[in-house]
């Protein structure tokens, strides 16, 4: 920014010396698909994004401005690049929106943007218990890491009697 016209040239007001931020967290490790640790992260963002909206439902605050703000707080709040913020908010829209029920289909899709539309007209507490079951039944059917990991051998049979 110049300074203003009046203010002569040749003084030039210090540098500022604000105190940098902490860093960005760090994004994946190429593809982020591919990135486990990465989406394990993606995966940590989605459930604190659902606490954070039933909190902020207990304010009264409407359910998709909790939504819509997410990506903008995406690196301090939820731990994963800016950039990578919408896919947070996307994943936490359709599970709000499969736990009333209804099909959510892509994360980014037009079936998501009507079922808020109708759970945003629900009663708060009838939006608050959409959010908690949606956040707990993410929390269970989430796959694990071991899930990807080699298969594991079969047991083995008991010692004792064979037929």
């Amino acid at each position: 920014m110049s300074p203003p016209r009046w203010f002569p040239s040749h003084h030039r007001p210090p540098p500022s010396t604000a105190a940098p931020g902490p860093p960005p967290p760090p994004g994946p490790n190429g593809f982020w698909i591919t990135d486990p640790d990465f989406r394990d992260r993606l995966h940590s963002a989605t459930l604190t994004l659902l606490d954070i909206v039933q909190d902020c439902l207990n304010d009264d605050v409407p359910l998709t401005e909790i939504l819509d703000g997410a990506r903008d707080h995406a690196e301090h709040m939820l731990g994963v690049p800016s950039t990578y913020g919408v896919l947070v908010e996307a994943e936490a829209a359709a599970q709000i929106v499969q736990a009333a029920g209804l099909d959510a289909g892509s994360p980014f899709g037009l079936a998501v943007a009507q079922g808020l539309a109708g759970i945003a007209q629900l009663p708060l507490e009838q939006q608050q218990h959409l959010v908690r079951a949606a956040a707990r039944r993410y929390a269970i059917t989430a796959p694990s890491r071991s899930a990807t990991g080699p298969p594991a051998s079969p047991p083995r049979p008991a010692p004792g009697r064979t037929r």
